[in-house]
């Protein structure tokens, strides 16, 4: 036929004087392929939790819209939660960001305290 395209429905022909593949063979071809594979679709872990936390997000609107009745009001629900969380976290984050600039500016006048007169930090000359 034009450009033998039946020709892949044939039986393959087989060799009868070639050696059959022993099941190792197969079984350490199938799992570098399996590797190969793997390493070609490599995903990035955070690229694929912010999918996950978007998903999730997304999830939690359409119940509240389904719960709503509309996806103006679970808009303005979710809104609400977000704005409360906010709230209540900000003050949480700041006395957080507080300690630990204490923290640090104490671990860097630790630092300075324990170098000797006789050692300068920079030396020129």
């Amino acid at each position: 036929m034009l450009g033998n395209r039946h020709a892949s429905q044939r039986d393959p022909v087989i060799d009868p004087t070639e050696p059959a593949i022993e099941a190792d063979d197969l079984r350490v071809a199938y799992e570098r392929g399996r590797n190969d594979e793997r390493r070609a679709r490599k995903r990035h872990p955070v690229l694929m939790s912010l999918t996950v936390v978007a998903a999730l997000v997304g999830g939690v609107v359409i119940a509240l819209a389904a719960k709503e009745g509309s996806f103006a009001g679970g808009g303005a629900r979710f809104d609400e939660g977000v704005t409360t969380a906010a709230a209540r976290a900000e003050p949480v984050v700041r006395d957080a960001a507080s300690e630990a600039g204490t923290a640090i500016k104490g671990a860097g006048q630790s630092v300075r305290d324990g170098m000797s007169p006789e050692t300068p930090a920079d030396k020129t000359g």
